[in-house]
């Protein structure tokens, strides 16, 4: 009933979500080809978003974006798993951009969708390997960045906003710009959108800040947190603080104070999806930029984040 009075308050509204809806149905739509069927099998399990707004592409960047995303999940999965000591992780970590070369690399580790990636890694390493040489070197060039600055991240902490602004472009803002640069190698985009990586690191940097706001509880029950310790340092001794209702006034000023840094890098965003020319491709940049845009408006003032 609640859904019901929501599309009867926004009927304009209708139209859109039922495009969506045919796009995520599209989505669910798997190829014959088991090893790219393994694939978007797996898109569909560990990023539903992601998912439709990857298959609505043109047919040539469906596969490169798909492994990209993957292959990072991959390397994301290894960063993820507490019960992996912090000197194997950061040596996993380093070298696993020589490892998606390898058609027999598997690595233990993560729970769920996740473990069953990781144990079936050589299906991503065949439609990897089947990609066009550009689109790897791409993916290579970005896993091994990321693995770097992931690996870095390890041994450190996120204190001050340069911290923070560094870390999100290692885990988001390189995807930012590994993307231009699949779409300047593809051809539908201008040869020049690869070298706005600002702008770029921008689009990653707001998707990422959003889902650490958003995932405040999770990541602190887990015990890692990505708030930078600048911000909240101002409105507790400790982010246990922010567990406690008594402290609840000044946790919902720190998370404002988080929203608005957030917010910084909309306009670069917006730059970056005006300089975009084929529909499928803005579209693909668009639809998690407005999902994030929703997600922090519902954020904003809102204690349940706690």
């Amino acid at each position: 009933m609640g859904a019901l009075s929501l599309i009867l308050k926004h009927p304009g509204d209708i139209i859109p979500l039922y495009r969506v809806k045919c796009m995520a149905d599209q989505a669910k739509k798997l190829p014959k080809e088991p090893n790219l069927r393994f694939c978007y099998h797996m898109l569909n399990l560990v990023s539903r978003s992601f998912a439709i707004v990857i298959q609505q592409l043109p047919h040539e960047l469906q596969d490169a974006v798909c492994v990209f995303y993957l292959v990072l999940r991959a390397l994301d999965t290894v960063e993820d798993d507490m019960s992996i000591p912090d000197t194997p992780k950061c040596k996993e970590l380093e070298i696993f951009w020589k490892k998606i070369y390898d058609p027999k690399y598997t690595y233990p580790c993560g729970e769920k969708h996740y473990k069953v990636l990781m144990d079936e890694y050589p299906k991503v390493t065949a439609v990897f390997l089947s990609l066009k040489k550009e689109y790897q070197e791409v993916i290579a060039d970005i896993t091994k960045r990321m693995g770097e600055g992931m690996s870095n991240f390890i041994k450190r902490e996120v204190v001050t906003l340069e911290d923070w602004d560094e870390y999100c472009h290692y885990v988001a803002g390189l995807v930012g710009i590994g993307l231009s640069n699949l779409w300047a190698n593809s051809m539908l985009e201008d040869k020049r959108i690869a070298d706005m990586e600002e702008l770029s690191n921008a689009m990653g940097l707001f998707l990422q800040k959003t889902n650490i706001i958003r995932d405040f509880l999770e990541d602190y029950v887990d015990g890692r947190t990505w708030w930078p310790r600048e911000i909240w340092g101002q409105y507790g001794a400790t982010l246990a603080d922010f567990q406690d209702a008594r402290n609840r006034r000044a946790a919902v000023h720190c998370l404002n104070h988080m929203v608005t840094n957030a917010l910084q890098h909309a306009v670069d965003s917006l730059d970056y999806m005006g300089r975009l020319r084929h529909k499928w491709v803005f579209r693909f940049c668009a639809i998690p930029q407005v999902m994030a845009i929703a997600t922090l408006y519902e954020c904003f003032d809102n204690e349940e984040v706690f």
